[in-house]
């Protein structure tokens, strides 16, 4: 577990060298001009998790700029969903002993041995957006994101509000649409939501089918289909993300439903496509999970390639949103 409020002062690693051989696609932006007054330009070495929704698009472009404008030389890799493509890349990062690695995991477990790997050679490591579980906390020096948990808590308290907004009454029948299996951010939103669930709607809230649609908008579309199947009762949706709610929408539309008002939906991300659905009507409320982690993330970079102390856990600025703020919303959002 992360302890937030626990400081760690991060090793400092050495300058970037050589070319990337892993099986993640991978490119490399040119190097810039250090802001450290004559200091060396530092090199961070980025495992993306890949590109499976709008938010992770989102989140690419706002590293990959954020890295250009404080004139960082990064190592950008694509690991295309695949654990052993991040642990790969890693690797690679440590043989060309980069200044810091980021990485957004895959997955919870099994870093282990490359993290071990990386503190040997003193290379300090960030996570981004998703935690890890490790038997050494040392392994990693912080995490740039948000609180899942608390964002499953969140999409169960704005239900409750959707719910009555509706004029709903008896029984909600929930159809979860997880996201990738072993993510943090699939295990933990389930968590938070089926808190506030059990504490305060055991009566009337039941979770009558739950599966991965892994996050994508093709992953929803099926998952909802075998949903509405096996379930045509079903009247509330809550997606782990933004794009298997939008996909949903595609099946439930099919099977002769109005999404937003036959079948309610809660989604988790607030990327421009899901405002877009949520002023149709079809949404009806959005609970933001900020990808925008550039900035913050060149911050803590600088400071850990200093040895400087930061914070245990960085965590983002989020807002939730209902149907009737989405299009005031939707022209000011920038992913």
């Amino acid at each position: 577990m992360l302890n937030r409020r626990n400081f760690l002062t991060a090793a400092v690693g050495v300058a970037a060298a050589g070319g990337l051989a892993a099986c993640a696609k991978e490119d490399k932006a040119s190097t810039g001009t250090s802001g450290g007054g004559g200091s060396k330009t530092i090199t961070l070495g980025f495992s993306q998790v890949g590109s499976e929704s709008g938010w992770r698009s989102a989140n690419t472009d706002s590293v990959k700029s954020a890295a250009k404008e404080a004139g960082y030389n990064l190592k950008f890799s694509d690991a295309q969903q695949k654990q052993e493509n991040q642990i790969s890349a890693i690797r690679s990062y440590i043989a060309q002993k980069v200044d810091v690695i980021a990485f957004s995991p895959v997955v919870v477990t099994g870093w282990d041995a490359v993290l071990k790997e990386a503190k040997a050679k003193n290379i300090p490591v960030v996570l981004t957006d998703r935690s890890v579980e490790t038997s050494d906390q040392s392994l990693y020096v912080t995490l740039v994101g948000s609180d899942f948990t608390d964002e499953g808590r969140r999409a169960a308290k704005i239900l409750e509000k959707v719910l009555e907004k509706a004029g709903h009454k008896g029984a909600v029948k929930i159809a979860q649409l997880e996201g990738t299996t072993g993510a943090a951010p699939a295990i933990e939103r389930a968590k938070g939501f089926k808190e506030v669930m059990d504490a305060s709607h055991k009566d009337d809230w039941k979770i009558v089918v739950s599966q991965t649609g892994d996050f994508t908008r093709a992953g929803g579309k099926q998952v909802m289909a075998a949903f509405l199947q096996s379930n045509p009762d079903i009247n509330v949706l809550f997606a782990h993300n933004d794009d298997m709610a939008i996909g949903a929408i595609q099946s439930i539309e099919a099977a002769g439903k109005k999404p937003g008002k036959d079948i309610l939906i809660v989604s988790i991300d607030g990327v421009k496509d899901g405002f877009v659905a949520m002023s149709e009507g079809k949404i009806n409320a959005i609970v933001e999970c900020n990808p925008l982690l550039g900035p913050q993330l060149m911050d803590v970079v600088k400071k850990v390639k200093n040895g400087e102390p930061v914070e245990r856990w960085i965590k983002t600025k989020e807002g939730d949103f209902m149907q009737d703020q989405a299009k005031a919303a939707l022209p000011s959002r920038k992913y």
